[in-house]
């Protein structure tokens, strides 16, 4: 039995059918808490529209891999295609930290899956919805996750604005 960190986003198409598609989906496999869906101003280097984030926290007999698995399964049903790295898509998933049922978490520099996620300490869009859903959260190797965004500019925390439009 593993619990997952599991970040969420989406910014083409209906982003909040697509995501609550997704956390329903999620259900089945486990599913514990889910943020409210946020909304924040893309990440990286491609001009796209707003993204519609959000976090789940899935416990399930899967391990590292089968989350990933999952990940993608979502991302398929959902229509994903990777054609531009870091740019526009129906959905994203990405695996954020996997532990085992004593809380150990699985650590892996796998390029195909590296876990902790090696950025998310770097995500205001990761940080804040992870934060509400689970405030005590630690991000092995980085800390407690309120520090997190306390050390981040203010100016990043404050464009993650809670969404209020979800059905």
């Amino acid at each position: 039995m593993t619990r997952a960190v599991l970040s969420l986003g989406a910014n083409l198409g209906d982003r909040a059918a697509t995501l609550t598609a997704a956390l329903d989906a999620l259900s089945a496999d486990g599913l514990v808490a889910a943020s409210a869906l946020y909304e924040t101003p893309p990440w990286g280097p491609v001009e796209q529209p707003a993204y519609l984030n959000a976090i789940a926290l899935v416990d399930g007999p899967r391990d590292a891999a089968g989350w990933l698995a999952r990940a993608h399964e979502l991302e398929q049903a959902a229509g994903r295609t990777r054609e531009v790295r870091w740019g526009a898509r129906t959905l994203d998933v990405d695996v954020v930290l996997v532990t085992y049922e004593d809380g150990k978490p699985v650590v892996s520099d796998d390029p195909t899956l590296t876990l902790p996620h090696p950025r998310a300490h770097e995500r205001a869009f990761v940080l804040v919805p992870w934060s509400s859903v689970d405030p005590d959260a630690v991000l092995p190797g980085h800390g407690p996750v309120a520090d997190l965004l306390a050390a981040l500019p203010p100016e990043e925390v404050g464009a993650v604005v809670r969404w209020e439009g979800r059905p």
